[in-house]
Order: C-alpha cells, then sequence, then structure tokens
C-alpha cells in the first residue's frame, strides 16, 4: 500500500494587494451550478461548493458549459465524480474538487446523477464585489486589476495618506474555528477607526457565511489598534484554511484486490513511486485512494496501467496512473503482468498548513 502526503502552501490572511498597475478591464470569469438531476429525479444540495473563479484576459474569450456526473453516497457524499466528457473542462480545474466538498441530505443515496456548471463572465467593473474578493483571497490566483481593487475597496477615508500603520494586529484563534471540510471559508470585515486608533462599528460585509470564523474576525478587528486618527471605510479580510476531506472508505472488495497469476512474487521498487498529491484537491485538502492495475517489462519499466477503481473522482485515478510510472522495479527474465496497487492520498498531521497569518495592508 502506497501513502501519499502533501504540504499546503497557503496562508489565512491573503498577501498584500498589488501595486496599481493598468485599469484594464479584464472580465471575471464564475460558475454557478443548474439544477442536479439523479435516476430518481431531481435532488436539492445541503451545500454547494462553486468552483473558483478565473480573470480571463479579454472580453471576446468564452466558456462553454460543464457537466458532471456522479454518485451520491448513503452518507450525502458525492463521489465516483467524473467529467461527462473528457474535453469539456482541463484536469487541472476546481469542478470535481468542488463538487466533491458538496453534500447532500444522508440516508438517501442516488445514482446516475449530473450537475452542469454554466459560466458567467463579466468585466470586473460589473462583476459582484464578494466574486472579486474571493478571487483575490484563492491561492494561486494572480493579480487583480486596478478596476477591480477599485470596486473592493470602500469610500471613505481609510486611505487618505498617510494611510494607517498596525499598532497591534490581533488575529483569530484559527485552530478554534470549525472549518468547513473541503471548502475555504472566509471573512471580510468592515470598520471605521476613531481620533485614537481604536476601531469601532465593525461588522462582516461579506463572506462564505461561517458564523464562528466571522465573529473570531470582528473580535480580531475590534482588539487591534491603528496610527492615523479617525478613519472611515477600512477593511480587513480573514482566510480559514479548509477542514480535511477523508477519502470515502475503501470497498472490501478493492482492498482484496491482488496481484494476478502472472505478476507472481512481485519484488519491492528499485526506484520508489514519487508520491504526488493532485494539486487541484491539495489546496481544498480532500483526500482519495486509487486502485490501479499494470505490467512491468523485464527492464523494470512500469506501463500498461489502468485504473480499477478511484474515489471520490477520477482524478485521482489518472494522479495514481501518474504516480506509478514514476517508479520501477528489478530486471528479470519475463517481466510481470496484471500487478496490482492501491494509491492512497492521505495528509498526514505534518502536513497541515500552518494557522499562522501575516498581516495586510488595508485594502
Amino acid at each position: 500500500m502506497i501513502a501519499a502526503s502533501l504540504l499546503a502552501a497557503f496562508l489565512h490572511i491573503p498577501p498584500p494587494p498589488p501595486p496599481p498597475g493598468r485599469s484594464a478591464d479584464r472580465p471575471l470569469l464564475s460558475w454557478s451550478a443548474g439544477p442536479i438531476s439523479c435516476d430518481d429525479g431531481a435532488v436539492t444540495a445541503l451545500a454547494l461548493e462553486q468552483p473558483t473563479g478565473a480573470l480571463l484576459w479579454s472580453d471576446g474569450e468564452t466558456r462553454a458549459p460543464v457537466t458532471l456526473r456522479f454518485t451520491i453516497d448513503p452518507s450525502g457524499r458525492p463521489v465516483s465524480i467524473h467529467h461527462a466528457k473528457p474535453e469539456s473542462g482541463p484536469p487541472s480545474t476546481d469542478f470535481a474538487p468542488a463538487l466533491a466538498a458538496s453534500r447532500f441530505p444522508a440516508g438517501a443515496p442516488q445514482r446516475g446523477c449530473a450537475v452542469t456548471y454554466t459560466p458567467t463572465i463579466l468585466p470586473v467593473t460589473e462583476a459582484p464585489v464578494a466574486d472579486l474578493i474571493a478571487y483575490t483571497l484563492a491561492p494561486d490566483n494572480g493579480p487583480m486589476p486596478q478596476a477591480g481593487w477599485d470596486r473592493i475597496r470602500l469610500p471613505g477615508t481609510c486611505l487618505d495618506s498617510p494611510r494607517p500603520a498596525p499598532l497591534l494586529r490581533a488575529l483569530p484563534d484559527f485552530s478554534r474555528i470549525p472549518a468547513t471540510p473541503g471548502a475555504r471559508d472566509w471573512a471580510m470585515v468592515r470598520y471605521d477607526t476613531g481620533a485614537g486608533g481604536r476601531p469601532r462599528r465593525a461588522r462582516v460585509s461579506f463572506g462564505t457565511g461561517n458564523v464562528t470564523l466571522g465573529a473570531a474576525a470582528v473580535k480580531a478587528i475590534v482588539d487591534s489598534r491603528f496610527t492615523g486618527g479617525a478613519r472611515t471605510g477600512c477593511q480587513y479580510p480573514f482566510r480559514l484554511r479548509a477542514g480535511l476531506l477523508v477519502a470515502p472508505e475503501m470497498p472490501a472488495a478493492m482492498r482484496a484486490a491482488n496481484d494476478g497469476p502472472n505478476c507472481p512474487h512481485r519484488p519491492g521498487f528499485t526506484t520508489p513511486p514519487r508520491l504526488i498529491f493532485p494539486e487541484a484537491y491539495r489546496r481544498r485538502m480532500i483526500e482519495g485512494w486509487a486502485v490501479v492495475r499494470y505490467d512491468v517489462a523485464s527492464w523494470g519499466e512500469i506501463g500498461n496501467l489502468s485504473v480499477v477503481a478511484a474515489e471520490p473522482s477520477d482524478d485521482f485515478g489518472a494522479q495514481a496512473m501518474t504516480v506509478m510510472r514514476s517508479a520501477a522495479l528489478p530486471v528479470s527474465e519475463r517481466g510481470l503482468i496484471g500487478c496490482v496497487d492501491r494509491v492512497r492520498f492521505v495528509m498526514g498531521p505534518d502536513d497541515m498548513p500552518s494557522q499562522d497569518g501575516a498581516p495586510k495592508p488595508i485594502y
């Protein structure tokens, strides 16, 4: 059995916004899920995660709708997720991970389910402010154009020179805030400051609805202190890493799958597999597994790979084949046929993202 681990690379509070640049009105791409149908009829999600948005380069760019097919297990979890067509979306996108983090009512398993995500493309000068904020807080997204920052920033005196500087920056105890499995929560707090730099009228203006994070974020702002005297229209974002979403249970038949008769006495690897977590799932802290079958050439190279099973999506099967291709076995006289391995993508305690945040200038 092979265990994979990961090192997440994002912090709770995002890096500083980029310096003012060109004000090109680049369009923002967002996605919305349509009705969900299964073999037994329409179903309603308890929580439906939306795929991460993106900035496009020109108004003329378009995107086609993306359809995913899946099963809902007895716990209400989407499993066996796959694209309806291989060409319907690049494998690195957030569609399947977002669906894997969604939830349906427990006790009502469904088969033959499908959901279609429809794109919406708007200039940053017209896109919803919450979508613009979410874009700036998503890991690995590129810089926001100045026109987008102009939409996010509030009217008031908070950005007037000299800009307020934190004398004391309080942060929530993120380890005590319940995280949503597979979903990154955030809260934007807006506030004013008095003449002595004490925040007042702090409240959450936008966010993902994590009530505990919102309350902790407001308290952190209230406990902070700033220079600059009385100001209005200040705001500050807080981001919480996703909660761990463990892999679905591996069926007994998959746990018992053995090497075929033409793969006897398989030796150990001379070159161990290079275990790399699927990046889109790493960001959301979603674990998975795959069972793969393969042959081994007489010179030790692994080939003829196929996926026997993978959960919660077929992305883990594709990644497992990449993992196995990186390995090699000893040279043999005839090679091997029909070997089977299980690849588990598991996060260990030392692989969890840091709970520390870095101070960020006011928006």
